[in-house]
């Protein structure tokens, strides 16, 4: 939950904040094309989040020591496809923003339910029909969902390859969407 807030507002920061200063103009005209600098501006939330969530592994492990049945490989390959899902989330908020207070707007709205219906609080079986739909487009569902099952039940990637799928799909869409709405949006 940590990284996944820190992923979506710093991704939706970076591109508003530049829209607020007026470079993001500039920044298109750079020689660099739309996509470079969409995986530029992708990369940094990426990074962070996974060094949060390996620090929080790190101190759930060795500090509460707290054993962890699965593999490190399994856990980080998990931590890379929902950072990227996270990612293009907050790209695509940022993309519709004006501003910055947009973004956390936005960003706030939809974490709060996101949160809820990724199953931390409450298992997805439990919801009804309805909320249990809306769960297929919450990458934070299937993250903790495969992380649960490598870290507590020793699952490996070919047992929780199921998960990644959905995360794969909302990265593969909300990225390229973010993409053409920069270039296509006018203020």
């Amino acid at each position: 939950m940590i990284s996944f807030t820190q992923v979506m507002l710093l991704a939706g920061m970076s591109i508003a904040k530049e829209r607020e200063q007026g470079t993001f103009d500039q920044l298109l005209v750079t020689p660099l094309h739309p996509s470079q600098i969409l995986i530029g501006k992708a990369v940094p939330p990426v990074l962070i989040g996974l060094f949060q969530a390996v620090a929080i592994f790190f101190i759930a492990r060795f500090w509460f020591q707290i054993p962890c049945a699965g593999s490190l490989a399994a856990i980080l390959w998990t931590l890379i496809f929902f950072m990227v899902s996270s990612t293009g989330i907050g790209l695509s908020i940022s993309a519709i923003s004006e501003n910055m207070q947009q973004v956390l707007i936005y960003v706030l709205v939809l974490m709060i339910p996101m949160a809820l219906l990724s199953g931390m609080a409450t298992p997805v079986a439990n919801m009804p029909q309805v909320l249990q739909a809306f769960t297929y487009i919450d990458p934070m569902r299937f993250a903790i969902d495969a992380v649960r099952r490598i870290y507590l039940e020793g699952a490996t990637l070919f047992e929780v390859r199921w998960d990644f799928l959905p995360m794969f799909l909302i990265g593969a869409v909300t990225i390229p969407a973010a993409g053409w709405l920069f270039r296509h949006k006018t203020n």
